[in-house]
């Protein structure tokens, strides 16, 4: 098996060890990212759902960034929602800022019952440039 090529966004390590898991893993031309969440510095859910979309967004260009991408690199979404039917009104708020233009990415919206204390997670696959 290749080595995996694990990327963590600055000063947000010690969290992913405390979890084991990795940001990202690049393979190849391709970037996992794992799913990002609202979490603040000290790995707390924000309480503001508003909020909490908008810093799951930042802490996923965070982590693209750590991988030398962007948000119009990403090719594949998939988010996770508590109560998607209450909730899609402010998450599509912060998408149309994040993805203004078309094309674009292909998108998969999944209701959950848990996420750990959080109401929303993403999760993409990137191209690398």
């Amino acid at each position: 098996m290749a080595k995996r090529d694990a990327i963590f966004p600055a000063g947000r390590q010690a969290l992913y060890e405390i979890n084991s898991y990795s940001a990202a893993i690049r393979s190849g031309d391709l970037l996992f990212v794992s799913g990002q969440v609202g979490s603040r510095e000290d790995g707390s859910p924000e309480p503001d759902f508003a909020k909490q979309v908008q810093l799951a967004f930042d802490n996923l260009g965070n982590v693209l960034k750590a991988a030398g991408a962007s948000f119009d690199d990403i090719v594949d979404v998939t988010t996770f929602h508590t109560d998607p039917k209450v909730q899609f009104e402010t998450v599509n708020a912060v998408r149309s800022r994040i993805f203004p233009e078309k094309p674009y990415p292909n998108w998969t919206a999944v209701g959950v019952n848990w996420l750990a204390g959080f109401d929303f997670e993403i999760k993409v696959i990137a191209r690398l440039p």
